[in-house]
């Protein structure tokens, strides 16, 4: 086996566990935040599903690369697809920091949250590392990108986790919407160079 077509089984590989992680991480989430009246955890699960998409789209991509001729057609659409669903991720972030900050609706204790938050917060750095070994021996922006989308789900973990620890320990309801507004910014960049096709694909270990 070839090292490009090692990479693919890879990356494809990676993508599968993405979709199924997010999946299984979405039902979590979203079913102990309205067990607990968590808006912070169901909004965690709203960003598994739009993570679930990026997946589908990186496996839609990766199936595409043994045509040369469409590869790069379909980089490009990728990239774009992923740009935007980190823009939509962005807005999602800010409408559901705001709202939050608004009402004073603080993180709710739930221990299923906590550990699912603790348990995202140690695999998604791994599973994004390995994304982008694989996106820079295939030169593909559209996983880089995807990568970055991994690694802004593990700070959204830490977001959530210390939101739900400072509100237990010291009543700060506000910690979690406002380091939410802090990372808008960022996820925003993100998508926007994602869109104009500027991504890199240095592998970033």
């Amino acid at each position: 086996m070839s090292t490009r077509a090692a990479a693919i089984h890879r990356g494809l590989s990676l993508e599968y566990f993405t979709v199924a992680w997010n999946l299984l991480e979405a039902a979590i989430a979203l079913v102990s935040g309205a067990v607990a009246g968590s808006i912070a955890l169901i909004g965690f699960g709203l960003d598994s599903l739009i993570e679930v998409s990026s997946g589908g789209i990186l496996l839609w991509r990766l199936h595409a690369d043994h045509d040369e001729e469409r590869r790069e057609r379909v980089e490009r659409c990728a990239l774009k697809l992923v740009g935007a669903s980190l823009l939509l991720l962005a807005a999602y972030v800010a409408g559901d920091s705001v709202v939050s900050l608004v009402r004073r609706e603080a993180p709710e204790r739930s221990l299923p949250g906590i550990a699912l938050a603790i348990t995202s917060l140690i695999a998604m750095p791994l599973l994004a590392r390995a994304k982008r070994r694989v996106a820079s021996t295939l030169g593909s922006s559209a996983l880089q990108a995807d990568s970055r989308q991994t690694d802004i789900c593990a700070y959204l973990s830490a977001i959530l986790l210390l939101g739900l620890l400072l509100n237990a320990a010291l009543g700060w309801w506000w910690a979690d919407p406002v380091a939410g507004l802090i990372m808008v910014p960022l996820i925003a960049y993100e998508g926007s160079e994602a869109l104009r096709g500027r991504t890199c694909c240095h592998d970033s270990q």
